[in-house]
């Protein structure tokens, strides 16, 4: 029986069975906790490995105290307004101490601005929000494997992989010798490393190893008869080419293991190591604190020896290094550590060049620090690493995934090109840790993965997930919990969340269903150890959010999980009526939702903010956000959902975000969908919706589109952002005020002028006419081109906010910019044929067609449905949950309730039935419909009901595009492609084909020459259909040029003949264009590649920079002056949608 549940502000009716005993953690705690920790520990320890720096003579020493970070000098809202990085700076106590005086100097030494995380768990780097993606790498530590040789005999292999430093890598060959190789240099015995190591002698070696046959063949390929020979014999592998000494070999052998600056074990790789090999001890004395041995010893190099012997044997298995236990999560804390690890390291080279170098009397700890590398090393990390990225701010949850992303990629991890199918693959032990659904589609597939709901990630960088206690004496499920990482978990027997338990927590089957060791097991009630919290502790949260998930194919629910982040915010926001009991908790730890800070009484709400009196009788502020842009140009918006006079306690939610309702997060609307074909409207996916979504703004959104303007210095003199801009008429400038700024709330349309703006030209003699115009109306010569700001094509809207910063503001501009302008637009966007829309559970589509609502087929009440799907999409698909939340969510609408069906512990069919008969519904979820054009009923029952529907960030608005003539790539000279670069539409060589096949000589001819890449043809043509005549002959085109130029450079002497045996002369384009040009009376400057009508001489001339801001050097046709009309003039343009793609294709960005 369905019972109530409080979730934010609403109360749902949920179908769990399952009791929960544990909440949810926080769930950015990954992000806030690994950066809180690099605050106070990291950037102390990182500190501590360098200090302190010696000179040379060890005379000076530099040493590092204790470190504070200051205020940030703006708010995040402000850095984001100015570009600016949300930063703090980092001051650290340095003191310089000279050994012969004895003269100690300290300082407060600033080390540079270290960026600040927001409490949403992001960064603003240059006033974008970014997000640190954490990485799974594969843990320090000691691997065992096996493989077998062409011969058939087994080969072992162990790998001690450090933190830092080199590798070192034993394997045996089909003697059953073992060889060491350093570093991945050429094999040796491993008896020369042993005695190397001071094992100087065959019988100690022996002894050590309890005389084993194989040590004994190794050695007898062992030609070293000491210490030193040893020694010398690893430095010549080692160093070839150097003259070896036993002093340098003896050195370079501690360097590389022993040393703790060049080798580092780290905590986890000696945890690793002590646990594999469980020998010798975790932790030493070191300055009155217990700490990590980072380094190897010897015994630990005779133990990985001992273990490898032991697998030989086939005592010990292999490992699986794709085993969760093998590999750890860098977060922010650690990659960013990494990367200050790495400026420091440089910045003491620099230090100890200059103690050597400066004078020791004036010398202080400011003068030998440079900070540079330290400030690139941090900047460059944020800026331009693989794993610091823009974050995806679609909606809430695609925030809230964003941050929970596990990469195997980056710095130090995978490549894609690399990873074969074992490291994609699901493992057993992602249970609990990583979730087995929800990863792109793609080359990224399995390599890119979220973490589940109740993981966290533990010291050592294991994700870890909690269980119950079984209390084996009683026989009692308990409430405590325990956290076990993936290697840990191995040697219990856990029994699943639905495992049936009476009140005291007794199993009430004899023989239960578990899991151990990977592997589904049924066991007695007795033998279980442990057993799982929650039915949704194995997945993410968007998979989390999926209702009915159990009864989904995994594929299906692959790309519901992704498409939910691809959801945009509407205009009105709707909970689901059927979900799961998690949106509350997504919204919430998203940050977009306003929280209580404190207890207390509202006292006063409007839409800019909420005050509200705390039960001291101070008063809590909260400013609420309006209308601001999101990384993705979707609409960030906060309402109030409090009145005046209410009291609210800490932490409850006072003011709804982006697609969120009443503190629930909402990323569609429930609408009434039928399944059934119609007219053909829905085949292959497509949708055929009702006009009432259009009419009453049901799957509106608003869009948000940047477009900025910037002043700079030019070598002619500055640009002028002004109202008074040349050859333009007032009906342009209507909407700009005296600055030459578009005023807020102007309706604007494609090349509409939003910042007017002029450039300086270059001085220029005037001619004998112009010089008597000037006399008679006495304006003096402006000499400066327009250069303004103007809506490009395809876009339109209403300027809802401008904002201006200059240098005599006191803003902090880019050098040589004294004004920046940006002007915000904004769309209304209503749904539309070609948009894409999708449901929860994979089922995507495409609008096809927008029906009034008297045509649509109705219920026999008389209510038109709204969507019409096709029952083909659901049998091969298996994706049955739609159907399931469908009809429950006509019972829900009919009973006015919502209903929280959490995965795998939802409502079964039974449950449905009863909750139909409950709202008087039919028990089948089907009902006779009738066809909204005639009348007539359609001749069998139709299963009809409410689904949550989803409007994706795939709008036809963003991919339409046409072009007539544009931009021209320079080798080539056919058109650039692609909607950003105002491109053509690509005519292939399969395309080539088909017009082939229908013989369209002609139509082919002028495609592949005059409409695409010959120069002179494409001018003639444009001259012969503006002036009306008939359209020339087609020339050469230029990639036949390009064609010849490349086989002569091949050295091939290749003429072009014509038919009667004639040698045809191939022109440069530039001889060609030229004469081209002298028949239209136009000359072209070779070197400026740009055409424009003939001139007296001395009239002023545009150089080749004016045209630099063009994608690429380009013929412009805009430059045709003269008697040609311009292009707008009624020429046709040719339109082409540019299609999605296949839609079952997932468009991930990556």
């Amino acid at each position: 029986m369905p019972f109530p549940i409080k979730v934010g502000k609403r109360e749902r009716w949920s179908y769990a069975n399952i009791k929960e005993v544990l909440d949810l953690p926080n769930l950015i705690e990954i992000q806030r906790r690994s950066y809180q920790w690099f605050i106070e520990e990291g950037i102390r320890e990182t500190f501590q490995e360098i200090s302190p720096i010696q000179d040379f003579t060890g005379n000076l020493i530099l040493e590092f105290g204790e470190h504070s970070l200051g205020e940030p000098k703006y708010t995040v809202e402000e850095c984001k307004e100015r570009d600016m990085t949300y930063a703090a700076p980092l001051r650290v106590k340095v003191r310089l101490i000279n050994k012969e005086t004895g003269e100690v100097k300290e300082q407060e030494v600033f080390m540079g601005d270290l960026p600040l995380m927001t409490p949403k768990g992001t960064f603003v780097i240059n006033g974008a929000e970014r997000v640190i993606v954490s990485q799974l790498v594969r843990s320090p530590g000691v691997y065992y494997s096996e493989a077998v040789d062409p011969s058939g005999a087994k080969m072992y292999t162990a790998t001690l992989i450090p933190n830092r430093g080199a590798w070192l890598e034993l394997e045996t060959d089909n003697t059953g010798s073992i060889y060491v190789r350093v570093d991945r240099t050429r094999k040796i015995p491993v008896t020369v490393l042993l005695k190397a190591l001071g094992y100087n002698t065959k019988a100690r070696i022996l002894e050590l190893f309890d005389y084993d046959v194989r040590i004994q063949t190794t050695l007898e390929k062992d030609t070293t008869d000491s210490e030193e020979e040893a020694l010398v014999e690893i430095y010549k592998r080692l160093r070839p080419g150097e003259p070896p000494t036993v002093e340098s070999a003896r050195n370079l052998l501690e360097s590389l293991f022993f040393d703790p600056k060049r080798y580092d074990l780290g905590q986890v790789g000696r945890y690793k190591l002590h646990k594999k090999l469980n020998h010798g001890v975790l932790t030493q004395e070191v300055n009155g604190r217990q700490e990590y041995i980072r380094c190897l010893t010897k015994e630990d190099i005779v133990h990985i020896i001992k273990y490898l012997l032991r697998l030989m044997d086939g005592q010990v298995k292999p490992d699986d290094i794709d085993h969760l236990g093998n590999r750890r999560v860098r977060s922010v804390g650690e990659l960013l550590q990494n990367q200050f690890r790495i400026g420091l390291a440089r910045m003491e080279r620099v230090v100890r060049e200059r103690m050597t170098i400066q004078d020791v009397e004036a010398i202080t700890p400011q003068v030998l620090i440079n900070i540079q590398p330290v400030v690139a090393a941090v900047k460059e990390f944020f800026g331009s690493s693989q794993l610091s990225q823009f974050m995806d701010q679609t909606n809430p949850l695609s925030e809230l995934t964003h941050k929970r992303r596990l990469s195997a990629l980056g710095p130090g991890g995978l490549s894609r090109e690399r990873a074969g199918f074992e490291v994609r693959d699901v493992h057993t032990s992602h249970y609990g840790r990583m979730c087995p659904i929800e990863t792109p589609e793609g080359p990224n597939i399995g390599l890119i993965g979220s973490l589940s709901t109740y993981a966290r990630v533990n010291e050592f960088g294991f994700i870890e997930t909690p269980y119950r206690k079984v209390d084996k004496e009683r026989g009692v499920v308990t409430d405590e919990v325990v956290y076990l990482a993936a290697d840990e978990e191995d040697q219990y027997v856990i029994a699943q969340a639905n495992t049936p338990v009476d009140e005291e927590g007794r199993f009430l089957v004899p023989r239960v269903t578990a899991r151990y060791r990977g592997e589904i097991v049924v066991v007695p009630a007795e033998r279980v150890d442990l057993m799982d919290v929650s039915p949704k502790q194995m997945v993410s949260v968007a998979a989390s959010l999926i209702p009915f998930l159990e009864h989904d194919d995994a594929n299906r629910a692959l790309m519901g999980a992704n498409m939910q982040r691809q959801a945009v915010p509407l205009i009105r926001t709707e909970a689901p009526l059927v979900g799961t009991g998690m949106e509350w908790r997504a919204a919430r730890d998203s940050g977009v939702v306003v929280l209580a800070r404190n207890p207390g009484v509202v006292e006063r709400v409007t839409s800019q903010e909420i005050v509200i009196r705390k039960d001291d009788g101070t008063t809590d502020v909260y400013k609420l956000q309006k209308f601001v842009r999101s990384n993705q140009g979707t609409c960030i918006n906060q309402k109030p959902i409090v009145r005046k006079g209410q009291r609210v306690e800490a932490g409850e939610v006072i003011a709804d975000g982006p697609s969120t309702d009443q503190g629930e997060l909402a990323l569609g609307r429930n609408v009434l969908v039928a399944f059934m074909s119609w007219e053909g409207y829905n085949y292959e996916d497509a949708i055929l919706i009702s006009e009432r979504l259009v009419k009453e703004d049901i799957f509106t959104s608003i869009h948000i589109e940047e477009y900025e303007c910037e002043a700079r210095d030019t070598k002619l003199g500055p640009e002028e952002i002004t109202r008074d801009i040349p050859n333009v008429g007032e009906d342009v400038l209507k909407d700009l005020d005296e600055r030459g700024i578009i005023r807020i709330g102007a309706e604007v349309r494609p090349g509409d002028i939003l910042v007017g703006k002029v450039t300086p030209k270059g001085e220029t003699e005037l001619t004998a006419e112009e010089r008597l115009l000037r006399a008679i109306f006495g304006e003096k010569a402006r000499e400066v081109r327009d250069t303004s700001l103007r809506v490009p094509h395809g876009e339109s809207g209403k300027v809802v906010d401008v904002k201006v910063f200059s240098r005599e503001n006191g803003d902090e501009l880019a050098p040589g910019v004294n004004k920046l302008v940006r002007v915000y637009v904004a769309q209304k966007r209503k749904i539309s044929v070609g948009d894409k829309m999708a449901g929860r559970h994979g089922n995507k589509g495409v609008i096809s067609r927008i029906l009034p609502e008297e045509d649509m087929p109705f219920l026999p009440d008389g209510t038109p449905v709204d969507i019409v799907l096709n029952p083909l999409g659901v049998p091969s698909r298996m994706n049955l949950g739609q159907i399931l939340e469908t009809h429950l969510g006509w019972a829900a609408k009919t009973l006015g309730i919502h209903i929280a069906c959490p995965v795998f512990d939802g409502a079964d069919e039974e449950e449905i039935k009863e909750a139909l008969r409950r709202a008087g519904l039919p028990e089948d979820g089907k009902t006779i419909l009738y066809d909204g054009r005639t009348g007539e009923p359609f001749d069998r029952p139709i299963t009809v009901g409410y689904m949550y529907m989803l409007k994706l960030a795939h709008l036809v608005d963003d991919k339409i595009h046409a072009r007539s003539t544009g931009p021209y790539s320079l080798v080539t000279q056919q058109p650039l492609g692609g909607k950003a670069q105002f491109g053509g539409q690509r005519f292939g060589e399969m395309e080539v084909w088909a017009l082939e096949a229908y013989g369209a000589a002609y139509t082919l001819q002028e495609i592949l020459t005059v409409k695409s890449d010959d120069v002179v043809g494409r001018v003639k043509t444009y001259e012969a259909i503006v002036k009306g005549e008939n359209v020339p002959e087609p020339g050469v085109p230029e990639s036949f040029k390009v064609l010849i130029k490349e086989l002569q450079s091949l050295g091939l002497d290749v003429k072009v003949l014509s038919e009667e045996n004639q040698e045809i002369e191939i022109k440069d384009e530039d001889e060609d264009i030229t004469e081209a040009g002298k028949d239209l009376g136009l000359e072209l400057h070779p070197e400026e590649k740009t055409l424009r009508a003939v001139r007296p001489k001395g009239e002023a001339e545009e150089t080749f920079e004016d045209k630099e801001e063009e994608a690429e050097e380009e013929l412009d046709l805009d430059e045709l002056e003269g008697e040609l009309p311009s292009l707008e003039e009624g020429e046709e343009e040719w339109a082409k949608i540019v299609p999605d793609g296949d839609l079952d294709e997932l468009e991930e960005e990556e």
